[in-house]
């Protein structure tokens, strides 16, 4: 048993939880840089645990090494069960989602939310509803709308909400959209974040306010964890969309009153309207690239059999395979064009 496990077990015997808060932390594209700079400023005794979820997708990571040497405090990926403790820094794995069940570390590769796993609005939902008002969470640089829903939590289970300031953001899409449709509590810098955390920490907190948990984001994080029917929970927070989930192609609910609007399917899959869009472009996309490869090899094989005809004597059946085929490979040359022009749907998703 390795040192952290020890330490795993001891807190759980105990069955105490020695912090003040949990802060949860999402990031995505220039994150790596941004979360270097955030923990060289942080205090060896910080009172809290942090959690980090950084879009990697199934890629490997040395984020946790890249942390720990940055700053005062270990990193590490998350571990299934582990306890959590104060004055440490855990990431979620690649291709895991990460959230708080009680004390504890679970890891999942669960459906994606925004097309990614880990995404951060599960983290954030869980710290919601487990901590209430002893959660704090945070949004850094990023593309996209992960975390809004999850901020969105922490407000209404009566937690805290820090955002990075979008000027100082290598990409600032999801700070915008953390400002735009949540009361964000503070703005910050990276450079400043940790001095802004131990602050958050300092502050009374109300030992006897009762945790909020509102209904809808219960049932929302059930259907995440695919606890109890999945229909169940959906028609509880949504109703039925026009639109089919890019994943999994089944029929998606659309969350009621979400800002940005946010959408949901059986399987677990999550999306906001923007997001939804991305994802249908790159299945469109890849259709399209796939219809024109069904073309080329349909017009070689049909002047492929045109040949085999020929050689048999077979003049008028060539004839008319060679027809067909000179008609599939004039559909072939328009949908070529179609893709490659620069205003095109799939070109616009290639760069999007």
């Amino acid at each position: 048993m390795d040192e952290r496990d020890r330490s795993a077990s001891n807190d759980a015997n105990a069955g105490v939880e020695a912090f003040r808060a949990v802060v949860a932390i999402g990031a995505s594209a220039g994150g790596v840089t941004a979360l270097r700079r955030f923990v060289e400023g942080l205090r060896p005794d910080l009172a809290a645990p942090i959690l980090i979820v950084q879009h990697i997708g199934a890629y490997p990571s040395i984020l946790p090494e890249l942390l720990a040497r940055s700053g005062p405090l270990p990193a590490a990926h998350a571990r299934e069960g582990e306890v959590l403790r104060a004055g440490r820094i855990y990431l979620a794995p690649p291709d895991h989602h990460m959230f708080v069940e009680g004390s504890a570390l679970r890891l999942s590769r669960g459906p994606k939310e925004h097309h990614t796993r880990p995404a951060i609005d599960p983290l954030f939902r869980s710290v919601a509803l487990t901590y209430g008002p002893r959660a704090i969470g945070v949004v850094m640089t990023g593309w996209g709308e992960d975390g809004t829903a999850g901020l969105q939590a922490i407000k209404a289970c009566g937690g805290r909400v820090f955002v990075q300031q979008p000027t100082e953001a290598e990409q600032r899409d999801m700070p915008m959209s953390a400002l735009h449709y949540v009361a964000v509590d503070r703005l910050v810098s990276v450079d400043g974040l940790a001095d802004d955390l131990a602050e958050a920490l300092a502050a009374p907190l109300d030992a006897g306010a009762p945790l909020v948990r509102p209904d809808p984001l219960v049932h929302e994080h059930q259907s995440f964890l695919m606890q109890g029917g999945p229909m169940e929970h959906l028609n509880a927070i949504g109703r039925p969309s026009p639109y089919t989930c890019p994943d999994c192609f089944g029929g998606l609910w659309e969350i009621g009153g979400a800002k940005p609007r946010r959408f949901r399917c059986h399987t677990g899959h999550a999306y906001t309207l923007r997001t939804l869009q991305e994802a249908q472009s790159g299945g469109t996309d890849t259709a399209l690239w796939n219809a024109l490869r069904g073309l080329e090899e349909k017009e070689m094989l049909l002047r492929e059999v045109a040949g085999q005809y020929l050689q048999e004597g077979n003049a008028v059946e060539a004839a008319r395979l060679e027809v067909l085929a000179h008609s599939v490979s004039g559909n072939a040359a328009l949908l070529r064009e179609l893709l490659e022009r620069e205003d095109s749907p799939a070109a616009q998703s290639r760069t999007g």
